[in-house]
């Protein structure tokens, strides 16, 4: 997951918002009739063991920022659904209002509602334990001091990452000092190919996953019953300064049994499921079984909004069964990283097998109706859960759906094209648009027919065809109102979360335009620092404006003394390659630098004439092509870019 970014945004958008359409209306009340609405044991689970609330509901600074504010939600106050919401989100946003301290067992406690993921605490036998530090120092700075408000103020003396998105591991530094972890005084776990798999997302394609997370969490969006009510997996993300302190202790084999301050843990892991690297645990002493973020209460994402690898549900539903049949004959309480804790064995069971026949049906069916010749659209239109399935609360879609999801295995298999030569080589959006509106008329006689058709609730059908007009005449104000208009309704009908927020800030932005986010890095310190060389230069090398590398061929030697690394860089073709642990004979230059001085390089925190002049770095050789190199480099672009219209140059 990657941290989204949020704005403050005028209260007032929500007035520009316009109420449920008759089809809308509908379309919920169908929903309301659909599912087991009486069925209220999961309101039970969620309090259970619940010690303290979280302070005033909120997180702020020492200078009165608030980063976190559950009373933003306090409208989310009644069972009956407002006519904007579906009513299965509504009732999932209830839940997810449930926060503060609680106690699972004797010994083991969460923190819930201080940010999207859980904090979960194990009591061991000289400090404490502490698995996944949410997103941020502040809010797991504040979950930690609710929990020693209540219980005795232990060091900290490991810590666990269960896997590779920030929401596990970006609070670190609010719970543990590095200092503590260079000295030994405390551990950080973490399952194998834990570095390489943050590396790939928040580096790597980190920019525009960052912007494609503002629809998805909705973070820019006023919250009301018109606007954000939700993120599936928890309220939404909090704000704050996310750090990293790299794993110290690597999970490598599939299974593992390490016992740390006294308590017994055995980990499983479970590669490329929810995250490249991922592990589940089992804690024998507690008799709890914790399933990371593999089997939330909902239907998780193959892919998600934001993009990712596509995941494998396949694998993922192997590793669910492979728990099943270790861990639960031993279980007696389960518990995630997000949401409520699941009690009782034969519960378990049969939560864990309906989430393991979930990923599996999706992907099973999927593949179905691919031999059978099907397209992507028409495989997600068809599928739908089946009977003992679609009737389970805790399979539903608030964060993936079976319709992207099922889009998600196809381009698993078959990557992006559908096999159709029309659509191997199809003109770019913008061009393709003016000619559609063209053969349609032009835009006038699209805007009547659509008007008419979103009279007629084909909300669906007025924002593919709407998009078109927008594309190719983007300054057409009544063709991104009704555009905005028809992505609201689909919003207000929509179960997900994820899908609601995109429908709904893609609805803000054709009415508002795009907010103007403050230029940042999106690679922290810690993250360059915890970074290989290795993967730093690929990150570095796709920088590389190949206008300005015209006619330049040339390679520099590098040496790192802090890594005891060596490595040679080579311009050729337009194009930068390194080769990690060799030197070239004909390099034009040599460069002997730290990592620590090449980081802050690159977060402009120092620059090269500086470094140069303090002996931070040295250049033997031809040293104007070190300057040439860096001249060579884009600086990273504004993350806010155009999503909803074709945008500058395209």
């Amino acid at each position: 997951m990657v941290a989204g970014s949020a704005v403050p945004v005028p209260a007032s958008h929500l007035e520009v918002a316009r109420d449920a359409e008759t089809a809308t209306k509908a379309a919920n009340t169908a929903m309301a009739a659909k599912l087991p609405f009486s069925d209220t044991r999961d309101f039970e689970a969620v309090q259970r063991g619940l010690i303290a609330l979280v302070p005033d509901g909120a997180i702020q600074t020492k200078s009165g920022t608030t980063l976190w504010n559950l009373g933003e939600y306090a409208f989310i106050d009644g069972e009956l659904a407002p006519s904007t919401v579906n009513p299965s989100l509504w009732r999932m946003a209830r839940l997810n209002m449930a926060n503060g301290l609680f106690k699972v067992t004797d010994g083991l406690y969460q923190l819930r509602g201080f940010d999207i993921a859980n904090l979960t605490v194990i009591e061991g036998k000289t400090g404490l334990i502490l698995v996944d530090p949410l997103t941020v120092a502040e809010s797991s700075r504040a979950a930690l001091e609710l929990y020693y408000a209540h219980r005795p103020r232990k060091p900290v003396v490991a810590v666990i990452y269960t896997h590779s998105h920030v929401d596990h591991y970006g609070g670190v530094r609010g719970v543990v000092d590095e200092a503590d972890v260079k000295a030994g005084r405390a551990v950080v776990i973490a399952p194998n190919g834990f570095m390489e798999a943050v590396s790939g997302e928040n580096v790597l394609a980190g920019l525009p996953m960052s912007r494609r997370a503002q629809f998805q969490f909705g973070a820019m969006l006023p919250r009301g019953a018109k606007g954000q009510v939700d993120a599936g997996l928890g309220k939404g993300i909090a704000r704050g300064t996310p750090g990293l302190i790299a794993p110290t202790q690597l999970i490598v084999e599939a299974v593992e049994e390490h016992v740390i301050d006294g308590v017994k843990i055995v980990f499983q892991l479970a590669p490329e499921t929810e995250a490249p690297a991922e592990m589940h645990m089992f804690y024998p002493e507690f008799r709890v079984l914790n399933m990371a973020e593999n089997a939330c209460p909902l239907l998780h994402n193959f892919i998600p909004l934001r993009g990712a690898l596509a995941r494998d549900p396949r694998i993922w539903a192997k590793y669910i069964g492979d728990a099943i049949k270790m861990y639960t004959p031993h279980t007696d309480i389960m518990i995630g990283q997000h949401h409520w804790p699941t009690w009782g064995r034969e519960a378990i069971v049969d939560y864990l097998e309906a989430q393991r026949d979930l990923y599996k049906h999706i992907h099973d069916q999927t593949l179905r109706y691919m031999n059978k010749g099907w397209r992507p659209a028409e495989i997600a239109e068809a599928i739908d859960l089946p009977p003992g399935l679609a009737d389970r609360w805790s399979v539903r879609g608030y964060y993936g759906t079976v319709s992207h999801n099922v889009k998600a295995v196809y381009q698993r298999y078959l990557s992006w094209y559908d096999g159709n030569p029309c659509n191997l080589h199809p003109l770019p959006p913008a061009p393709a648009a003016k000619k559609f509106v063209e053969y349609m008329g032009g835009a006038a006689a699209v805007m009547t027919r659509a008007k008419a058709d979103f009279a007629k609730g084909e909300f669906r059908w007025v924002a593919q065809v709407m998009k078109e007009v927008v594309f190719a005449e983007p300054e057409n104000k009544e063709a991104r109102a009704l555009c905005a208009d028809a992505l609201e309704q689909m919003g207000y009908q929509a179960e997900s979360a994820t899908w609601r927020n995109a429908f709904l800030y893609g609805a803000q932005e054709l009415r508002h335009g795009v907010f103007q986010v403050p230029a940042r890095s999106l690679a922290s310190a810690d993250t360059l620092a915890g970074l290989s060389t290795d993967v730093f230069f690929d990150a570095l090398e796709i920088r590389l404006d190949p206008a300005k590398a015209a006619g330049q061929s040339f390679v520099l030697n590098w040496r790192f003394t802090d890594r005891d690394e060596e490595m040679a860089l080579t311009l050729k073709n337009c194009t930068l390659s390194h080769r990690m642990g060799e030197r070239s004979d004909t390099a034009a230059a040599s460069v002997t630098t730290t990592r620590t001085t090449l980081d802050a390089l690159v977060l402009r925190k120092t620059t090269a004439p500086e470094a140069l002049m303090s002996g931070a770095l040295k250049v033997e050789g031809d040293a104007a092509k070190f300057a040439v190199l860096f001249g060579m480099l884009e600086q990273p672009g504004s993350m806010m870019f155009e999503i909803l219209t074709p945008g500058e140059g395209r």
